[in-house]
């Protein structure tokens, strides 16, 4: 007996090593992501000190790259910060890395114009869009535009005299404006940014997913401009404005308007997520969820920005490539992480949508954005405090934002789920909010 235990202890203990050693590991590529996600922050917003002590703990983060196999340096060079470059390229950056569309760090100062940055990444051996010569020969830009003749808009049509603005991004701006006596919103691209090849490409697939998209819940494309600068996309103007505002004003909805809204923004997704062509938005937010008039009695889900937009095969394909897109208040832990995704990290962000709703103000509004997505990345979500939350519905909320992305309900259940809900809802409009 003594001989079997004796032998059974050695057993186990030769088979704890690996597993102390997995979990070691595991601990290592956590933080090992989390530090990743962390250097291209830091260089997008131009912070030469925590990048150099993020490399001094860790050198080979110079090698960090995005969802698009972007690198820090590529982070800095677009926005040209040079001390950030500097500090990059001392710690051995590879000065011609190529992102997904072969781009180097030289080709992106060169399209958002950086001029000091174009001298140093030159005089480090940089080269212009690898070895393809300059990042803007005029050559055609896939995917190919659809028949261009029902859509395509003459900007003299086009009637910005009494415009105002909606919304401003990296790309350029939102406006309202007139076509052909209409309301209408206006993305307009920079003129700096029109001849990029990278800009004109996102440009045409976003075209190419708009054109097709026919929903109530969507906000409806009616056109662009793409035979003359800027190039412009055209859509309709909702009065309403969008949720982020309507929010701020209203603070908590009740209970009745909250499962209201979120039925039209399922219904939006769940024709989205519909096959054949699956699209993900993955940038789902308050913001990007307009009102349709100023009585607020209907939502459309919108600003499908640039590069915003994925078509897959499938709805059960997994995103092949990885890493930061959207805002870090609403985003999934899969994509902080840098992990591969689907179309859950919608559904993800819906439930944090529908939280802000009935508590009246942003999940973990007291963490910044950033730290937010770090600390739900961890495992840890917004408390619950509104009476709103019945127990249908914070269970609901609680599997939309489950770290298991195949715990996530698809939206066409979530709809199901709160028919039902708002079928046991009290119809009292005055119902306070806040527990005591």
């Amino acid at each position: 007996m003594s001989g079997s235990e004796g032998s059974s202890g050695h057993s186990a203990a030769g088979d704890g090593q690996p597993r102390q050693s997995t979990e070691r590991d595991r601990k290592k590529e956590k933080a090992r992501v989390s530090k990743t996600s962390q250097i291209l922050w830091h260089a997008h917003q131009n912070d030469t000190a925590a990048v150099r002590k993020l490399l001094e703990e860790d050198p080979t983060l110079v090698r960090a790259r995005d969802y698009d196999n972007r690198t820090p340096l590529h982070v800095a060079a677009i926005h040209g910060w040079i001390d950030v470059a500097r500090c990059l390229l001392e710690c051995k950056a590879d000065v011609n890395a190529q992102d997904r569309w072969k781009n180097t760090p030289l080709a992106d100062a060169e399209g958002a114009k950086r001029s000091g940055m174009i001298e140093l990444l030159k005089s480090h051996g940089g080269l212009s869009y690898g070895q393809n010569g300059s990042h803007f020969e005029p050559r055609p830009v896939p995917p190919p535009l659809p028949n261009k003749c029902d859509w395509e808009i003459d900007p003299d049509e086009l009637d910005f005299s009494n415009s105002t603005l909606v919304g401003k991004g990296s790309f350029g701006e939102i406006v309202k404006a007139s076509w052909r006596g209409t309301p209408v919103a206006v993305k307009r691209i920079l003129p700096s940014l029109s001849d990029d090849r990278l800009v004109i490409q996102d440009f045409r697939h976003e075209v190419n997913l708009l054109v097709k998209l026919r929903h109530p819940n969507i906000v409806q494309f009616l056109g662009a401009v793409t035979e003359k600068k800027p190039l412009m996309l055209i859509t309709e103007y909702l009065r309403g404005g969008d949720l982020h505002q309507h929010l701020k004003g209203k603070g908590p909805l009740n209970p009745s308007t909250a499962v209201n809204f979120a039925m039209d923004i399922a219904r939006g997704m769940a024709y989205l997520h519909s096959e054949p062509n699956v699209i993900i938005h993955r940038d789902l937010k308050p913001r990007n969820v307009l009102l349709v008039n100023t009585s607020a009695d209907h939502l459309k889900v919108g600003d499908f920005g640039l590069s915003k937009l994925i078509r897959v095969q499938h709805s059960h394909d997994v995103y092949k490539l990885t890493g930061e897109t959207g805002s870090y208040r609403y985003m999934a832990p899969e994509v902080f992480k840098h992990r591969k995704y689907d179309k859950k990290v919608d559904v993800f962000s819906f439930a944090m949508i529908l939280y802000e709703m009935l508590e009246g103000e942003p999940p973990l509004s007291h963490y910044e954005p950033y730290e937010a997505a770090r600390y739900v990345a961890e495992g840890h979500r917004p408390m619950f405090r509104a009476k709103g939350f019945i127990p249908e519905l914070r269970e609901l909320t609680e599997q939309c934002w489950s770290a298991d992305m195949n715990q996530r309900p698809p939206f066409l259940e979530i709809l199901k789920r709160l028919e039902k809900i708002k079928e046991v809802l009290p119809s009292d409009h005055h119902w306070h909010i806040f527990t005591s």
